[in-house]
């Protein structure tokens, strides 16, 4: 891959007092691209794209090369991150619940982003946070920019919270389950405004997400985590001839309409599994 956005080499991160690392040898590239990490709850997909953030101030982080757009993830002060986060590499939480300031009004919050990183009037970020919001398929958005939290529901919270991660134009955008909290329409619509992004403007796009049928339809390519590593990587139009046995168990125990009524079959692990990388 010429010239990646994102290269990331043997990335291991080990959390204080942990028997075992949460991530261990964690390797891929990203480019003008949607990538989709999947593997199930605690498989460490979250923790990679906050490890990309810098986002873990207590783990210990080692790495052959962590850069963005040659930038050394690594060894980046604090004070060169501040300058990166929100402005070239944002990422979409999974709960707005929690990232969303309870006592301040959401346009504000999408605002004061904008301002952080861009100098301008607040009149003029007001303007920008409206347009986004609409852009987002938020109805009614001069209403909204004035409620606070508390007054939107979940799935308006996380629309606001995804038009706050792409308000200034980032190079790189971690998505962790954006749409999660969303209904069926809603949720193409958020897509179709990340697959604009990837496309108009040449970003790179990691989609974090338990969701196969997703990745399998939006996603270029995808990455199986299990148990902190990566085994297995291949084109997302490929998922259904996976080979490795953790991912067909995972395709094996998705409920299909119109299949056949028995049980789902459970993953029998293979200790194996922990020492391979199927790349």
């Amino acid at each position: 891959m010429a010239d990646p956005i994102l290269d990331i080499q043997n990335l291991t991160l080990r959390y204080p007092n942990a028997p075992t690392p949460a991530v261990c040898g964690v390797s891929f590239t990203l480019g003008q691209e949607r990538l989709g990490i999947v593997g199930e709850s605690g498989s460490g997909k979250s923790t990679v794209g906050r490890a990309i953030m810098r986002l873990l101030p207590d783990a210990t982080m080692q790495a052959d090369r962590m850069s963005f757009a040659g930038v050394d993830l690594l060894n980046a002060s604090e004070k060169q991150m501040l300058k990166l986060r929100g402005a070239r590499m944002s990422m979409i939480l999974q709960d707005p619940k929690y990232s969303l300031n309870p006592i301040q009004r959401c346009g504000d919050q999408v605002a004061e982003a904008y301002r952080t990183h861009v100098s301008t009037t607040k009149s003029d970020a007001k303007a920008k946070a409206i347009a986004m919001l609409e852009a987002v398929q938020i109805r009614d958005p001069e209403r909204v920019y004035d409620l606070y939290p508390h007054e939107v529901s979940g799935g308006m919270g996380q629309r606001i919270m995804i038009a706050m991660m792409l308000l200034t134009d980032p190079e790189l955008v971690i998505a962790d389950e954006p749409t999660s909290a969303l209904d069926v329409t809603v949720r193409l619509q958020v897509l179709s405004i990340l697959d604009d992004l990837v496309k108009q403007r040449g970003i790179g796009l990691i989609m974090i997400s338990h969701d196969l049928n997703l990745v399998r339809n939006f996603c270029d390519r995808v990455l199986i985590m299990y148990a902190g590593r990566i085994v297995e990587t291949l084109d997302a139009k490929d998922l259904d001839h996976a080979r490795h046995p953790y991912t067909r168990g995972l395709l094996a125990a998705q409920p299909r309409i119109g299949g056949p009524r028995r049980p789902l079959p459970v993953l029998d692990r293979d200790p194996s599994w922990l020492s391979e990388a199927t790349l």
